[in-house]
C-alpha cells in the first residue's frame, strides 16, 4: 500500500507541477512523439554541447498523468548527462517496463523506478515509455545523420 500510495503522489506532483514542461530557446535537439492509441503527443527539445552533453531540456504538449510524469522524471535524470548516458537511462527504463532489470539498474532510475509497476497496466505502457522511446529514436537520428556526414567528406 505504500508503495502505491508513493507512485500516485509521485505521478501526480511530476503530472501538475512539471519542472521541465515548458519551451526552451535555443534548443539543437527537437523530436516530437505520439502514442495515436491514446493521443500523447510530447515534443522533446534538448540543448547538446559539442561534448554531446545535454545541458538543458524540455518538454511541450498533452497527454495523460502518465506520459507527462514520465517525460518529466525522465528530463530530470538526463539533464547534465552525455547522450550515451542518457541512451543508457533509456534502455534501463524500458527493460524495466519489461521487468528485466537489476535492483542496482532501478536504483540508476532514482524516481523513474516507481513506474515500474506500469508493466502491470498494458493499456499503460505506451504512455509511460513515449518519451523515452522519443530520446531513442532522437539520439538514433542524430547518429545516423552524423555518419552520413562523415560519409560525404
Amino acid at each position: 500500500m505504500a508503495n502505491s500510495t508513493f507512485y500516485k503522489e509521485l505521478v501526480t506532483d511530476h503530472n501538475l507541477h512539471p519542472a521541465h514542461k515548458h519551451h526552451i530557446d535555443g534548443a539543437n535537439l527537437t523530436l516530437e512523439g505520439v502514442n495515436p492509441s491514446c493521443g500523447d503527443d510530447i515534443i522533446i527539445n534538448l540543448k547538446v554541447d559539442d561534448n554531446d552533453k545535454i545541458v538543458d531540456g524540455a518538454f511541450e504538449g498533452d497527454g495523460c498523468a502518465i506520459s507527462q510524469a514520465s517525460a518529466d522524471m525522465m528530463m530530470d535524470l538526463i539533464i547534465g548527462k552525455s547522450k550515451d548516458e542518457a541512451l543508457h537511462l533509456a534502455d534501463i527504463f524500458l527493460r524495466m517496463i519489461k521487468g528485466s532489470i537489476t535492483d542496482e539498474e532501478k536504483d540508476e532510475l532514482e524516481e523513474a523506478g516507481v513506474l515500474q509497476d506500469v508493466s502491470h497496466m498494458p493499456a499503460r505502457v505506451k504512455c509511460a515509455v513515449l518519451g523515452w522511446h522519443t530520446i531513442q529514436e532522437m539520439f538514433g537520428e542524430e547518429n545516423e545523420k552524423a555518419k552520413e556526414e562523415a560519409a560525404a567528406k
